[in-house]
């Protein structure tokens, strides 16, 4: 019987693959990127993102995940993100002040935190998030488009503030970003004090030292045994609310005042207690476009916006005309275009009706009375944050009283601190106080392409 022949020295198994291709090797030793390889595609390829790690974030975000600590779990992410070096001229909070400023609040029925989150939301638009501690794990949280007002003398010196969820408190440690979501930075935090109610007529043809006694007077606190969580309660209740808050970027003695007319406050319940419209199945992201546009030419959905001025505790003028453009419309009524199976639908429907009916996530207790979507209106306190007002070639012109003249160009501290008159620029030029990115640094940090955020939103520069 004839043998079958043996493989020659020169046999090749795969005739497809070159010779020279098999003298290919792998080179484990070389790093990852150096620090002076080329473009910025390169890094967002090639550099660890956060999601890497378990768990993930928007599992943490969506409850899904257990922590046995959030402070340590974003404390990591914070540090991982920031700048190196840090820009100049700017504010920063080191990474052991802001553990410490969480860790004395957070748990503590007398604690009094603070955030100032900007978010640059692709339905919902840039806006500025700010959240006061109001029990000892949760915030409520107002919605201001343009951010917070810094000028004294600006024509738009009233913002609408639109109440939205109740968020968790460990949210406030939060920078981060999605296609989804947009970015998420940390403008400012620290702690607040609640004043009390300004007097009827005060600073009312009265002179500068009057304005300034009676200023001092309110600063006073009239019930000092009631924590600040206590007294922002209270005053939540009667609508009108005057705090100061206490950062690492606005102003010293910066003061605000929040209202709600009982217009406002009876169209938010309405609103509110209206059965949730049911997603469609179909249609996805496109059918969210669309209820925009439709919303837009038709006018369904507007919120209804008559002014009370017996409601009002702040000075008139200034009022926004264009008031329905400022405010911030809830992402979450817009359409879901993800494929889920029926089960699974279900369970979020439900998640989401519990949400709904006590205007609160997961993990959050509303225990202040929240309701989701009213409008409220917020001011700069002039006399509270040392103005006082004169005319001056027929109209009425607040200087600073200790400049001892009418307010300047705004400037920043030795710190960064801001310094009046300061405005809020958007998300191409405000940094985070803590890592000291912008948003497109947030988005390429998360790995995030392509996003495309809403469009018209412009600062308020007088």
């Amino acid at each position: 019987m004839t043998t079958k022949r043996g493989p020659g020295p020169e046999f090749v198994s795969n005739p497809f693959i070159k010779k020279k291709n098999l003298e290919w090797s792998l080179d484990l030793s070389r790093p990852t990127h150096s620090s002076d390889e080329s473009s910025s595609d390169e890094l967002v390829d090639t550099e660890p993102r956060p999601d890497e790690d378990r768990p993930e974030t928007s599992a943490v975000e969506a409850g899904e995940a257990e922590l046995e600590s959030h402070l340590e779990y974003f404390s990591k992410r914070l540090i991982r993100a920031m700048l190196s070096p840090f820009p100049p001229g700017m504010p920063r909070l080191s990474i052991e002040g802001f553990r410490s400023l969480y860790e004395a609040n957070s748990d503590n029925p007398k604690g009094a935190h603070f955030i100032v989150h900007q978010h640059d939301h692709p339905i919902a638009g840039t806006h500025y998030d700010l959240r006061l501690q109001i029990n000892e794990t949760s915030s409520a949280s107002w919605a201001v488009m343009f951010g917070l007002p810094g000028d004294p003398n600006s024509k738009r010196l009233n913002r609408n503030a639109t109440e939205t969820r109740i968020h968790c408190l460990w949210n406030h440690l939060i920078e981060t970003a999605s296609a989804s979501t947009g970015s998420l930075l940390i403008w400012d935090t620290g702690t607040y004090t609640v004043l009390p109610p300004r007097e009827r007529g005060h600073g009312r043809g009265r002179g500068k030292q009057a304005d300034t006694d009676s200023q001092s007077s309110e600063a006073e606190d009239t019930s000092p045994e009631l924590t600040e969580q206590e007294k922002l309660h209270r005053a939540f209740q009667t609508r009108k609310i005057r705090i100061r808050l206490n950062g690492t970027r606005l102003p010293h003695n910066y003061v605000l005042n929040l209202r709600l007319t009982t217009t406002d406050d009876i169209a938010g319940r309405a609103k509110s207690a209206r059965p949730a419209m049911r997603r469609s199945r179909r249609g996805g992201a496109s059918r969210g476009r669309g209820a925009r546009g439709r919303g837009r030419g038709k006018g369904k959905g507007k919120a209804v916006a008559p002014m009370t001025s017996s409601d009002s505790d702040s000075d008139p003028e200034g009022e926004a005309d264009d008031n329905e453009a400022e405010v911030v419309k809830a992402p979450a009524e817009e359409a879901e275009g993800e494929d889920v199976s029926a089960m699974e639908r279900e369970i979020r429907e439900l998640a989401d009706e519990t949400v709904r009916r006590t205007n609160a996530y997961a993990g959050a207790t509303n225990s202040i009375g929240s309701v989701h979507q009213r409008r409220w209106y917020l001011s700069l306190d002039r006399p509270a944050c040392g103005f006082a007002k004169r005319r001056e070639a027929g109209r009425v012109v607040w200087e600073s009283e200790t400049r001892g003249g009418s307010v300047g160009k705004g400037a920043e501290n030795s710190d960064g601190r801001l310094t009046f008159p300061f405005y809020v620029r958007g998300v191409e030029v405000e940094r985070s106080v803590m890592t000291g990115r912008i948003g497109a640094d947030a988005l390429r940090d998360w790995g995030v392409e392509g996003f495309v955020g809403r469009k018209g939103w412009r600062p308020v520069l007088n």
